[in-house]
Order: structure tokens, then sequence, then C-alpha cells
């Protein structure tokens, strides 16, 4: 785990984005810092981190924090408070955001794969949260972001196994957490986007069958982040933020016609998810 630290801004608040090097997160930290925050970038490589703390300094004069760090490692949220608490910064706004996908069916990868996935998607996110929350509550203000995804209120399919399962989990943890903290003066919510033109498709091995989906089903990542941080900023944050005409539309068949959202996902996800 590498650290920069630069000098800090005591006016300003932190913002912390895992996942930062690219996509949503790297558009988290562009429009927090648009928006007055410095920011402590984490993700596994540190020419991308670089570039962003870079492209931050010089549009919106933020100073930033690199962090590389690889959160399937088991002691890596805690390496990173530490880290914070060496250099003396309060973190007001968290962005859970560092996610991928295993394609094909479950019993292919090897276990090792899964577990590692489960520690990234579920479990680095709630103790990188538990450790946060506790001085965001003292201080009376904070926001937490948890990056779900329209998989984890769709109905599931073949494939990606533990995907849809590991964002249903993100979901109902930021609900409880949100409910949890209705006086304590920090907001909560689950960003809930579908698919969104990012590295995300890159990563996974999927680009070339993703591509083949329709052009009204992707969502560009600069408006899902204002959606989210618009509603974050009300008074009275939703506990789902779900950006998009077509997924509204998606969790309202979900919800109220789930005989037609089954046949519907089971007809398309051939199209998008590897199985093999």
């Amino acid at each position: 785990m590498v650290q920069e630290k630069p000098p800090q801004d005591n006016q300003k608040p932190w913002a912390l984005v895992t996942g930062a090097s690219a996509g949503i997160g790297a558009e988290f930290c562009r429009q927090l810092a648009a928006g007055g925050y410095q920011l402590v970038l984490i993700a596994r490589r540190e020419d991308k981190l670089k570039a962003i703390a870079d492209e931050l300094r010089t549009r919106h004069g933020a100073n930033s924090i690199i962090i590389t760090a690889d959160l399937s490692k088991a002691d890596a949220s805690r390496m990173i408070v530490e880290r914070l608490e060496q250099a003396n910064v309060n973190i007001d706004y968290l962005v859970n955001n560092a996610g991928y996908g295993i394609p094909g069916s479950f019993h292919v990868p090897d276990w090792q794969e899964h577990a590692d996935f489960i520690q990234v998607m579920m479990t680095a996110v709630c103790e990188l949260t538990w450790r946060l929350l506790p001085g965001m509550q003292k201080r009376g203000r904070g926001h937490i972001v948890n990056v779900a995804s329209i998989a984890g209120i769709a109905p599931a399919s073949a494939g990606h196994t533990l995907y849809g399962a590991s964002k249903a989990f993100l979901i109902k943890f930021s609900e409880s957490l949100a409910l949890e903290n209705t006086k304590t003066g920090v907001k909560v919510c689950a960003l809930c986007p579908g698919f969104t033109y990012s590295e995300f498709h890159d990563v996974s091995g999927t680009r070339e069958m993703i591509s083949k989906l329709p052009g009204y089903l992707w969502l560009d990542a600069k408006d899902v982040v204002a959606d989210t941080l618009e509603a974050m900023s009300a008074e009275k944050v939703k506990l789902l933020v779900i950006p998009g005409a077509q997924y509204k539309f998606t969790v309202f068949i979900s919800r109220y016609l789930p005989w037609l959202a089954k046949k519907l996902s089971a007809r398309t996800a051939k199209h998008w998810r590897v199985t093999d």
C-alpha cells in the first residue's frame, strides 16, 4: 500500500472514493472536487490515481491523497483508515464504489476467486463504513454512498452468479444503515445504476457481448453521479437512487409485475451474461 499526501486545506472537507481510477468512481472524484471537497483516492493502479489527482488539482484546485490498496486483502480497510488517522484526515463523504464482475457459472472459478470477490464487494464496504461512521456521527454530519446496481433489484439470471446477490446485499445494508442514522446527521443511500459507460465490462471480459445492447440502455457516468449528489444534498435523502427513466421502469415492473420482469430477464440475459 502506497500513499501520496499533498498539503491540506483545513477549510475544505474530505471525501474518500474507492475504485477511484476510472468510470463512476473517477466521476465522483471530479464532481466532489468541483463541489469543494479534497479527495482520498483509493484503487490498485497508482498511475491512474496520479492522473486523476493531477486533473483534480488542475481543474478544481483540489488536494488529493493517493492510497493504492487491493481491497481483496483482509487488512486493506484497516490500513487505509490508519493512514487517514496518521494524516489527521476526517472523512465526511464516503463513496464505496470499488467493484467488478466474475463472468460464467458459479462452479467454474476456483473458490479463492469467489472469496476475493466477496471481500471486495461486501466485506470491505462494511468494514470501511464501520471504521469511518463513528467519526461522522461524532461530528454530526456525513454522507455514505454505496454503489449497488439495478442487478440487485431486477430478477436474477444465469451467470455472474454472485454479482446481483452482492448488490442486493448492499441495498439492504444501505437501507438499514440509513434508518439507523436518521438522527445522527449522516445520510446514506444505495446508488443503483444500470449499464453505464466505464471500464467495468473490459475488466470482466464481457465488452464484446455488452456492446450489442441497444443504446437506450446505456447511462453516462456524469449523469449517474450528478443524480446521486443531487439526491444526497436533499433534506430527505432517498434510500435508493435509480438514475434513468428506463431503469426506474425496470424497478417498477420488478416490484409490481414480477412475472413480466422474470420473463424479460430470462429472454434478454443471454445476450449479456456469460454462463460457460
